[in-house]
């Protein structure tokens, strides 16, 4: 696969692990490759309801908190899917949620340059 299609099936696991343990899906989802990291951002996940909670400042909190806790708990899940993809050792993830923006970054390092495997 190119460096663009496995790009693209990490985004299609991101999406099946928000829609299959939040519910719903991001109405926009982008994979990015550079070395041993792997950016996805998603755009437009939140929820109507929390949208609504994170108008005030408690609100945001409650979002964010329960957003990290569901990710946290599944994320041994989340890391099986990405690894039926690329199929490299995880070293860590990270994410973390704009209630402002509506966007949810998630971070992923793995053990080796992915993109030096596209060159070979």
């Amino acid at each position: 696969m190119t460096k663009g299609q496995i790009e693209a099936k990490i985004s299609e696991m991101a999406a099946k692990f928000e829609v299959e343990f939040i519910g719903r899906g991001p109405k926009h989802i982008k994979t990015i490759i550079i070395e041993d990291l792997i950016i996805i951002r998603q755009k437009g996940f939140l929820s109507p309801a929390e949208q609504k909670l994170a108008e005030d400042r408690r609100g945001v909190e409650l979002v964010k908190k329960a957003r990290t806790m569901l990710f946290e708990n599944a994320e041994e899940y989340f890391k099986k899917l990405i690894n039926q993809v690329i199929n490299i050792d995880i070293v860590s993830i990270h994410s973390d949620v704009s209630t402002k923006t509506g966007e949810k970054i998630i971070l992923i390092t793995v053990s080796k340059n992915l993109e030096k495997e596209f060159e070979k």
